[in-house]
């Protein structure tokens, strides 16, 4: 591998590691375009696993919008990269998958200002009304199978796998 194929897979691998970033950041803003921005036009989701369902990714966008409000604190923490990157005989290609375990705490609600949950000493000022209290935290695999395309790296599909759920006081 020649010192420019090198370079050109690092620029892949952080290219593509930004793409799913933005997909974590997307669903836990709610920027549901920007969720849709993230896959080829023909790009899909499937949700199955987790209760959701399977389709088309603007399809899905509009059933995580939909659902999501349920939940207005979410953060999901995707960890554990995977990137695989096709090799055409010591040169990257233009397909990649990636496996990345995620876990997803949600709230159903923050807890009211003065609170027992309520902000602590020195959070004065921060614009939260109060800490929220986890409603589940979820945790699983995703498989993302990414495409290169004119704009840069773009998810073809994504799979959730979730593995466990919990509830507090379980």
């Amino acid at each position: 591998m020649t010192q420019r194929v090198a370079l050109a897979t690092v620029m892949d691998r952080l290219a593509i590691d930004a793409v799913i970033t933005g997909y974590a950041v997307a669903v836990d803003d709610g920027a549901w375009s920007d969720y849709g921005a993230l896959f080829t036009p023909d790009g899909r989701a499937d949700y199955r696993s987790a209760g959701g369902g399977e389709g088309p990714a603007g399809e899905i966008a509009r059933w995580l919008e939909e659902t999501m409000r349920l939940f207005p604190v979410r953060q999901h923490l995707i960890v554990n990269r995977r990137i695989d990157l096709e090799d055409l005989g010591g040169y990257p290609g233009d397909r990649a998958e990636v496996r990345a375990d995620y876990l997803n705490p949600m709230c159903l609600e923050r807890k009211a200002a003065g609170g027992p949950d309520a902000d602590a000493p020195g959070d004065a000022g921060s614009g939260r009304a109060g800490r929220a209290t986890p409603g589940f935290v979820t945790g699983g695999r995703y498989t993302f199978e990414l495409q290169r395309a004119e704009p840069g790296w773009l998810i073809r599909t994504v799979t959730v796998h979730e593995k466990w759920r919990r509830a507090p006081g379980a």
